[in-house]
Order: C-alpha cells, then structure tokens, then sequence
C-alpha cells in the first residue's frame, strides 16, 4: 500500500485537525489495552477539519471518555465467549453463526463493539481454526448462514480469502455467507475487479455484503463505485447503522442515508443502538429516542427504506425491536385496535 495510506500516530493526525482537550488526554493516558487509534487517510480526508462536531471525526477520532466503563457497560455485553465452541468462532443463534477471521480494520470505530478484541494482536484466523470450523459446520446443519467478521474480512489478501472460503465450502456448498465490512465505507478502494473474481469463484450459495454506513456524507463517488462493483456481480448489499449520539441521531440525517442508500441499490436491514460496551457511553443514545426516531421515521420513509430499529440486548439476550408496540390488542371478537406511527388509534377488523 502507498506510504500515508493509514494515519496512526497522534502527529499525523494533528497534521489534519486540532485536537480538543478530550482528544489529547486520550492519547496522553490511555492504556495500552485500549482500542488503537487508525483511520484511513480517504476517510480522514473526509473530516470537515472547521467543526469539532464533525460525524466522521467523532466516529473516528478517540476521546478521553473511552476510558470510562460506564452503568452496566462490559467488554463483552453479547457474552461472545459463552457460545464459542471453540477460538474465534460464534454460535449464538440456531441458523447463524459468525467467524471472526481477522482482528484488524482499515478504520478503527470508537463505537466498536468487539474492542476487546479488534485491532490488538493484528492477527488473521488459522488454517487450523478455518478447519475447525468448518468440521463444525458440516456437523451443524441447522447452521444456514455464516457471518465472516471480526475485525474485517476485507483486510486478508485476495489469496487469503480464497483459501478461507474454498475450505468452508469444501464442506458446505449451501451455506450462506454474510461478509461483514466496512470498508466500502473507510477504504473502498479495496473493492476491485480481482477480489470480485475471487467472491464469484464461491458463490454456490448466495453471499451477501453487510456493510456500515452511518452518515450520508460517507455515500461518496468512492463508496458507490465499491458498491456499484458489488451489486453488478451479483452481490446483494444490507447496510446495518449504528445510531450515535452527535453523529446520526436526527430524523433528517438517517431519512437522508436511507433514502440515499436505497438509490445506490444497498437495502437499509438494521438501525441498531448501541451495544453496552464499556468506553461507548458517550456515544450511545438513550432507548427513549432512539424509540422515538424509529416512530419518526416510519412517517419519512418507505418499507424498501426503513430498517429494523434494533437493540442487542446484554447478557446474550440478543436482538430485540425497540419500536413501539403498535397492535393493542383485540378490543371485541373479530376487532383489533392498531395505533398508527402518528398516535392515531384504528381498528382493523378481521373476515
């Protein structure tokens, strides 16, 4: 990669914004088992370097209040560890499960929220743990879908990649893959001709790109043309957004990305709050607005539009809607009372 691809020092990022006092403290006293500091130079090239409030730098640039473990926060509010059957690999749910084939990213996200694993060995899953794997798949049929994350996939060569999905498929044909990536977002001139080839060569079964975008000024000419790559391939695109506070937390900004992301072929699946890891505090909304956002913008948007308002519950609870309840109940036989996203009640009346 070109000298200055990735910024990675606290001078380098000095040499692009003014850092606030919040900022500088993080990198005057953070420990050392904290979330490393990495941006892109595309993405950083991105930060409007006049605002301090600016979405890409808040997302990206570390604060002090990363050290702080919030109410009820942990490292590992999923309880990842509790369904690993073995290094590196997830089985929370029956038909799905996730193998995390890399710690490292092109960017690293504040609001991360598997920092207790991402971006510290700078290490890629084993030959030996791909084989485990899918030993395991092929003796764990009811598992139909397999979330390659991490960290991100994306950062593995081309080769490597190859070599991870023939042996997975070596032993499921039909499994379905879910690659799990932000890079259209933060580097997306990864996306290539070659790597495409190499995606084409194991698509026996679907696979589908769950990417990240979390702010409309992200969908750059960059961002579409990885994505166009994807899409015209055959690839489907779902976009899973992380509400954050100062970043997104508007009904006018996430109408805006929705909308747009809909025009550029990515399907908006997840408006997720934020996960309870500690040193996220500062960017996690409330779950009163964000259930007051979900209400807002199914008044904007249509179903093609709208995502799943979701909250990952802790302790492993998994995910949950936070919107509101809008059927009430049956009020006599054969009718049922729905209230309407904009509070009206009406009655929906059985044949």
């Amino acid at each position: 990669m070109a000298e200055r691809t990735f910024i990675q020092s606290r001078d380098q990022l000095e040499q692009i914004i003014d850092l606030s006092e919040s900022e500088r403290r993080w990198f005057d006293q953070s420990p050392s088992s904290s979330l490393p500091f990495m941006v892109s130079s595309y993405y950083a090239s991105l930060i409007d370097r006049d605002d301090p409030s600016d979405p890409i730098r808040a997302q990206i640039v570390p604060r002090i209040e990363e050290c702080e473990a919030g109410r009820g926060e942990s490292e590992d509010p999923q309880n990842e560890n509790c369904y690993a059957p073995h290094e590196r690999f997830v089985h929370r749910y029956r038909s799905r499960a996730a193998l995390l084939v890399s710690d490292t990213c092109t960017s690293y996200c504040r609001h991360c929220f598997r920092r207790r694993f991402t971006g510290h060995e700078h290490t890629s899953v084993s030959e030996e743990t791909v084989e485990k794997s899918a030993r395991y798949l092929a003796e764990h049929r009811e598992v139909k879908e397999l979330l390659l994350t991490g960290g991100d996939p994306l950062t593995l060569s081309d080769s490597h990649i190859d070599a991870l999905l023939e042996a997975l498929r070596k032993e499921r044909k039909d499994l379905v893959f879910r690659l799990c990536t932000r890079t259209p977002v933060t580097y997306p001139m990864r996306i290539t001709e070659a790597l495409i080839q190499v995606l084409k060569k194991h698509d026996s079964s679907p696979i589908y790109i769950m990417t990240q975008f979390n702010h409309p000024r992200e969908i750059t000419a960059e961002s579409r043309s990885a994505i166009d790559l994807f899409v015209h391939n055959g690839f489907p695109v779902m976009n899973q957004t992380v509400l954050l506070k100062g970043v997104n937390d508007d009904t006018e900004v996430l109408t805006e990305l929705c909308e747009t992301l809909v025009s550029i072929r990515v399907k908006p699946y997840y408006l997720f709050n934020g996960d309870m890891v500690s040193g996220t505090g500062h960017l996690r909304l409330p779950l009163s607005r964000a259930i007051q956002i979900e209400r807002e913008l199914r008044m904007q948007l249509s179903g093609l539009a709208m995502p799943v308002v979701a909250v990952d519950l802790p302790e492993g609870g998994g995910k949950v809607p936070v919107g509101e309840l809008y059927y009430r109940g049956e009020t006599e036989r054969g009718r049922h009372l729905f209230l309407t996203p904009e509070g009206k009640e009406v009655i929906y009346t059985d044949p």
